[in-house]
């Protein structure tokens, strides 16, 4: 081989870094892949990562894909070397370190459990700042379960029915029966 074209391989990125391993999709994998890759609700982040993945299974080299989808050849690397072994479940973000929770489970499900099932003392139903005084939590943790759980308990409608010994009666002559 003559050195202009041994020039012509290496400036065409035949040859250059490690040899890419073949990316070849299932045909569910595939279709997963573009509706992630289609859907307008699916995060940027995952679209992005599909169509990486997907330009990879069509046998484009890294930097080809990175071209396609406006982003740099490491990412495309980094993106085909967790595909290849998880699959799918590889292109999910991991889980971020961060603080420990605060509230356990057993407080979670105190605070739903007093809301559907208890009122306070002398009110008709659970405010924030009540529900966290019998709780000892703060009273936008309470809201944040609250919403979490869609509890709503200043909406909640109820019956009560009349003290009044001649309710009964007060109620056939109204209704008529």
């Amino acid at each position: 081989m003559s050195c202009i074209s041994l020039a012509i391989l290496y400036c065409s990125g035949y040859g250059t870094g490690r040899p890419k391993q073949p990316l070849v999709l299932r045909n569910e994998e595939h279709e997963k892949l573009q509706q992630w890759a289609r859907r307008p609700k699916t995060a940027q982040r995952l679209a992005l990562r599909s169509r990486i993945v997907l330009g990879c299974a069509e046998g484009l080299a890294n930097q080809a894909v990175a071209r396609q989808c406006g982003t740099s050849a490491r990412t495309v690397g980094k993106w085909r070397e967790r595909f290849l072994t998880p699959r799918l479940e590889g292109l999910v973000d991991e889980p971020r370190p961060g603080a420990p929770r605060e509230i356990t489970d057993a407080q979670v499900e105190e605070v739903v459990t007093r809301t559907l099932e208890s009122k306070p003392h002398q009110a008709t139903h659970w405010s924030t700042r009540a529900m966290a005084r019998a709780t000892r939590l703060s009273h936008m943790a309470v809201a944040r379960i609250w919403r979490a759980f869609g509890l709503q308990p200043h909406r909640v409608e109820s019956f009560k029915l009349s003290a009044d010994p001649f309710f009964v009666e007060k109620v056939r002559e109204i209704v008529g029966l």
